[in-house]
């Protein structure tokens, strides 16, 4: 391994919890906060559950599922960090908190330590200037979910240097995943390409081109994607959704990123998709029903 030996994660939630999960499964020590213990003991038995799985499956053993668990350790304030030799930030897709969380991270950090962020489209470039050390800041987007989604795409910001870039390249590889380096581009590379497509399935819905049914069965056979972009929105979230296709429009200034109205309506409805019961589909229901 690398010269980062221990990993902090910020956030405790769907994309922390995966991060936690292939971080200690590939050795490391990790520590987790969020605010809420609550919180942190869901991700914990997410975890278990997670290995209990591949055990089931073959994939791992007990041991290396007890192994895993005793590399992972939480708290609820950010002192847990103090010898951490990275820090990924992966709270909610909010440039303000996540400037916040960030500027109160780094009194509790030793001045070598590295940051890296979680976004999935917010510049690199303005969270590292929240930090006192914007060389030793990098953006690590992980796909959800985490443990089983191969790719990171890595993001430098104007002042990341070399040798964070490298040791965080270094650290992508030993917890077995692949890394595709992007640009400081708004929504970097593979949002940049996917959150239009859903913004647009979105608009063929609200333009009554299609049903949710129709759009998504004509996009997993007619392109032979897994999954129907009005479910994947639903999986992904729509208010994550909306925030990409925000920050695209505000960063490019190109009407072609405009956010359907409809993807607005439902995120001020509170239908944010599957963690919620609905979105474009209803959850309450087995299996889920389109929604329009």
């Amino acid at each position: 391994m690398s010269t980062i030996k221990k990993i902090g994660i910020i956030g405790a939630g769907q994309m922390g919890s995966g991060i936690a999960q292939v971080c200690a499964q590939a050795g490391y020590d990790v520590s987790v906060s969020d605010l809420n213990e609550q919180v942190l003991e869901k991700s914990l038995a997410g975890i278990a559950r997670n290995l209990d799985r591949q055990v089931q499956k073959g994939k791992i053993s007990e041991a290396d599922k007890a192994a895993a668990l005793g590399h992972i350790k939480t708290a609820t304030d950010l002192s847990i960090f103090a010898d951490s030799d990275l820090v990924i930030e992966a709270a909610t897709e909010n440039e303000a908190l996540k400037r916040d969380i960030l500027k109160k991270l780094v009194p509790h950090l030793k001045p070598e330590a590295l940051i890296a962020t979680n976004t999935s489209s917010i510049s690199i470039t303005r969270l590292a200037a929240s930090t006192d050390r914007p060389a030793k800041f990098i953006g690590m987007h992980f796909m959800n979910p985490v443990p089983v989604m191969q790719l990171v795409e890595l993001i430098r910001g104007i002042a990341t240097d070399e040798p964070t870039f490298n040791a965080v390249m270094e650290l992508t590889e030993a917890i077995g995943k692949t890394a595709a380096v992007a640009e400081d581009f708004p929504a970097f590379i593979v949002n940049r390409i996917l959150l239009p497509m859903i913004n647009e399935a979105v608009y063929t819905l609200y333009e009554g081109v299609g049903g949710v049914e129709a759009i998504d069965t004509a996009l997993k056979l007619g392109a032979n994607h897994p999954m129907g972009p009005l479910e994947l929105a639903d999986f992904i979230g729509l208010d994550t959704c909306l925030a990409v296709m925000q920050v695209l429009y505000e960063g490019l200034a190109d009407s072609k990123y405009r956010p359907c109205p409809l993807l607005v309506k439902y995120v001020e409805a509170g239908w944010i998709g599957k963690k919620f019961g609905r979105g474009f589909y209803d959850y309450s229901q087995t299996p889920p029903v389109p929604t329009r």
